[in-house]
């Protein structure tokens, strides 16, 4: 009983906040512009003050751990040539369709869902498995996902300008910048300011509760009529696929022995996906099928995420 009321202290605010958000959104206090200026917010401002902290503040040897990201890429990437196998040979789905089932099944949000999760649980080091994950899925699976889907019909051959194009909206990225600037601390063992790291706190502690709010909000209108084959089967792979690949490289390919990073990559891959899912995916005509699947992955993650913190707690991982 403790057991399972330690793992809803952990889930539930989480959760709840998502709850708010959805529901302060749906009753009109909030409208979805609002949304999107607090998600400039934390995309631009809180969360690359958060990842700047999380780096900066600790030693390059405990920042570069080349194992967790071997370990997370490899289990990734199985899951999303798996999904996209699957889509493409067996469903015989097209190109960007499968690519957009792929991608939801092995791209998690780790900023909005996944930072605040692993702070309850992991404490300081979720910092850093956030920014390990995010130079996973912005230099690897993202490119790699946009580009299989603009290889298809009229967009085939622009795979390169897709590549390209990822790369320079990297270097455009807040995010991108955060994670250098904290490395670049790291490595010379530089500190701010007192006034520039008080400043730098207040908005990386901001980025946690905003996150949750706006994902929350976003998922108001979402709809899921006539979706629930493709919709069941990404979030089958998102939510039980991801993390038990991740298992089995950590466990038999790549082992992570710091158990902090290993759980933190266990609960990244049971994470919903990422809340820009359904944007990258609109210009091939996806928006509603995969606004669905972000909806019910997202609502269906609770459960998930919180039967594998109780396998954690109880050590059976």
């Amino acid at each position: 009983m403790n057991s399972t009321l330690h793992i809803l202290g952990i889930t539930g605010p989480i959760y709840l906040a998502i709850a708010l958000g959805y529901g302060f959104t749906r009753s009109g206090l909030f409208a979805k512009a609002d949304l999107q200026v607090m998600g400039k917010f934390v995309l631009n401002l809180a969360l690359p003050a958060l990842l700047f902290n999380s780096l900066a503040e600790r030693r390059l040897a405990e920042i570069l751990n080349a194992h967790y990201l071997l370990a997370y890429a490899l289990g990734s990437l199985l899951v999303g040539l798996g999904g996209l196998l699957w889509a493409r040979q067996v469903k015989q789905h097209s190109l960007s369709y499968s690519s957009m089932m792929a991608m939801g099944m092995s791209c998690p949000n780790s900023g909005f869902v996944g930072y605040p999760i692993m702070l309850l649980t992991l404490g300081p080091v979720a910092g850093v498995a956030l920014a390990l994950n995010m130079v996973v899925e912005n230099l690897l699976i993202i490119p790699l996902m946009l580009a299989v889907a603009d290889a298809e019909g009229g967009l085939r051959g622009h795979w390169r300008r897709v590549l390209v194009q990822s790369l320079e909206n990297l270097a455009k990225n807040p995010m991108i910048w955060g994670i250098a600037g904290g490395f670049l601390f790291s490595w010379f063992d530089l500190e701010l300011l007192p006034p520039l790291a008080r400043t730098v706190n207040l908005f990386a502690q901001a980025s946690a509760v905003l996150a949750l709010f706006v994902i929350g909000g976003s998922l108001v209108g979402l709809k899921v009529e006539g979706l629930q084959s493709t919709v069941s089967q990404i979030t089958f792979g998102k939510l039980l696929v991801h993390p038990l690949a991740i298992f089995l490289v950590l466990t038999w390919v790549v082992p992570v022995t710091d158990p902090a990073l290993r759980s933190a990559a266990l609960l990244s891959g049971a994470l919903p996906m990422l809340s820009i899912f359904t944007i990258l995916y609109q210009r091939h005509g996806h928006g509603a099928i995969s606004a669905a699947a972000l909806l019910v992955t997202t609502v269906v993650s609770f459960f998930s995420l919180s039967a594998l913190l109780w396998v954690m707690q109880n050590g059976y991982v």
